[in-house]
């Protein structure tokens, strides 16, 4: 049975949130909200918890998870980034966009794409999911909650628990999300000079990215 954490959007109760840290420490899956939609969320380091992740999800070792992270200083530890991808990174972030990037060696290979050593990675722009990733000290690994044979991603907390509730450690509710999942943008190619590639077109706007 799923923990339920009702706390306020933009100032929420530290405590509540520590309970739900202990719960992800412990192995736990929780359903948090974000500036796009409520996404899945779990201990990087956690091979049962990812694989947890997944099933819930639907979804195979060849779907790119993501890494939630607290700032760029933290994003540039788990991926390779040139000058160029730092430069559309700092001009996104924080913001509802997923990136795509070559993982670097504090990914576990098996949460990385098994044939591309990629990962995908973000900082969001939500005050509670941001005050989570601080008190839990790092990353989280995430994905969009997409229901097991669904195409559209819940966006209230008391859906999602009623569906949920007996797959899940914890659901934390900050009021309502949107119900648009991230942009997702492959910048691999821009390595070897190529230009970004959009695989999903979310709620970030492309435009304040100039594609």
């Amino acid at each position: 049975m799923a923990q339920f954490f009702e706390v306020h959007p933009d100032n929420p109760h530290v405590r509540l949130l520590q309970q739900a840290v202990a719960l992800l420490e412990r192995g736990g899956i929780a359903a948090v909200p974000t500036d796009s939609s409520y996404a899945l969320v779990c201990h990087l380091d956690d091979k049962a918890a990812v694989d947890h992740l997944r099933r819930i999800r639907g979804v195979d070792e060849k779907h790119h998870l993501t890494l939630l992270c607290r700032d760029l200083s933290e994003l540039a530890n788990y991926a390779r980034v040139d000058n160029k991808q730092y430069r559309l990174l700092k001009a996104a972030t924080p913001g509802p966009y997923t990136f795509i990037l070559e993982a670097s060696k504090e990914v576990p290979r098996r949460v990385s794409h098994p044939s591309r050593k990629t990962i995908g990675l973000r900082v969001p722009e939500h005050k509670a999911l941001q005050a989570l990733l601080e008190l839990h000290g790092g990353p989280l690994l995430a994905t969009t909650l997409i229901p097991r044979g669904e195409t559209e991603p819940l966006s209230d907390a008391q859906d999602i628990d009623s569906q949920l509730e007996h797959e899940l450690a914890a659901v934390i509710d900050a009021g309502a999300c949107y119900k648009a999942p991230t942009t997702v943008i492959d910048l691999t190619p821009m390595t070897n000079g190529g230009e970004p590639v959009v695989i999903r077109q979310g709620r970030g706007d492309l435009a304040a990215l100039g594609l």
